[in-house]
């Protein structure tokens, strides 16, 4: 029979109530995340999609943060940052991508591309969560870009023969593609898309001048096996391939890209000097009820209660304001509101994730 130390019990009950609060905290924290923001600045330059930097703009233009695991806890193995800027006719990205072996095999355009290392771009121009894009491409400048009308969680469909048309895509690799001998320093991608992208059938394109959208970036990284000089994903002993990495620009919270409630803002400025963007109260408010969107979706109905014939949450303060939500049930779902004290418009999501604002015409 083994003898139990009482003493080192009890020390082991007391390491474990503190990662239990540790990890609750993580949970808080990850829930308070803020996304990022960055303002892209026009230009008046001609850029040459090349993969490379040359251009004064994209010299005079701040670099992002770096990419942070899409946890938003590790520190990613190596670094990623990128550079937006926008004239009147596309929208111009710029990424680079430390990177010790630089490799790639994937080679047919809308092949599913995070199956090598990758950069993604997600975007969604009004932030309703649906009807998005979704960019990726590799070392070898293959693409895949697709539609989807919903998050997965939501069951939309995805178009995958869609495409951003005119498109200019270019990579620079500082060092040798494909070759194990050596040790690279990374890859760079650089990419144009034309603002036509979003135009509606028998509408007119409009440029975002002093406009926010919503958007995230990715970056897929896998360990790799070599096989007679030539790259792949590992496998473990079974033959199943190992976990890839994924970092991102703005934290989601959990490992899933498509839930665009998460996502960073940018700003497309015009004016000079402006370098910061401040999300609006609102938007704060919109970060909360998807909270709860999730719980419901998740099955968790707790905290709801009737207050004069409605259900509602108790008061949460947002930006120093108390906001109520108020769940309505119908033969479709359900709908999650709330009247925004900042703007008195009223915030709905409904039971399919969309979000809608309907403004209130007498501000």
């Amino acid at each position: 029979m083994a003898i139990i130390n009482k003493n080192s019990l009890k020390s082991k009950k007391a390491i474990a109530l503190l990662l239990f609060l540790l990890y609750l905290g993580s949970i808080s924290l990850a829930a308070q995340e803020i996304p990022k923001t960055y303002v892209v600045q026009n230009t008046n330059e001609d850029i040459q999609i090349d993969g490379k930097m040359d251009e004064a703009s994209w010299k005079k233009s701040d670099w992002s943060s770096n990419f942070i695991d899409i946890e938003g806890i590790k520190e990613p193995l190596y670094d990623t940052k990128f550079k937006m800027l926008w004239d009147d006719f596309n929208i111009y990205f710029f990424a680079e991508l430390k990177e010790p072996h630089v490799w790639g095999t994937l080679k047919q355009k809308d092949t599913i591309i995070f199956y090598n290392n990758d950069f993604e771009i997600f975007l969604d121009p009004d932030g309703d969560t649906h009807n998005y894009y979704e960019f990726e491409m590799n070392a070898l400048n293959t693409i895949w870009d697709l539609y989807l009308s919903k998050p997965y969680r939501n069951n939309g469909y995805i178009l995958d023969g869609w495409d951003f048309k005119g498109i200019k895509t270019a990579v620079h690799v500082n060092g040798t593609l494909n070759n194990a001998t050596d040790i690279d320093k990374g890859w760079s991608v650089e990419i144009a898309i034309p603002w036509s992208f979003t135009t509606a059938p028998g509408g007119n394109t409009q440029v975002p001048v002093n406009k926010s959208w919503r958007i995230n970036f990715s970056r897929v990284n896998w360990n790799f096996d070599l096989n007679n000089g030539k790259y792949s994903r590992k496998t473990d002993n079974s033959g199943n391939f190992l976990p890839e990495y994924n970092w991102v620009w703005s934290p989601q919270g959990v490992i899933n890209m498509h839930e665009p409630e998460h996502w960073g803002y940018i700003y497309f400025n015009k004016d000079s000097g402006v370098t910061e963007f401040t999300i609006p109260e609102d938007e704060y408010i919109k970060w909360y009820m998807y909270e709860l969107y999730r719980s419901l979706k998740n099955n968790n109905n707790k905290g709801w209660a009737v207050n004069r014939g409605a259900l509602q949450k108790e008061p949460k303060t947002i930006k120093g304001k108390k906001i109520t939500a108020i769940l309505e049930k119908n033969n479709y779902g359900f709908d999650i509101w709330v009247k925004s004290p900042f703007t008195n418009n009223k915030l709905i999501i409904h039971s399919d994730g969309k979000f809608e604002i309907y403004h209130d015409k007498t501000n």
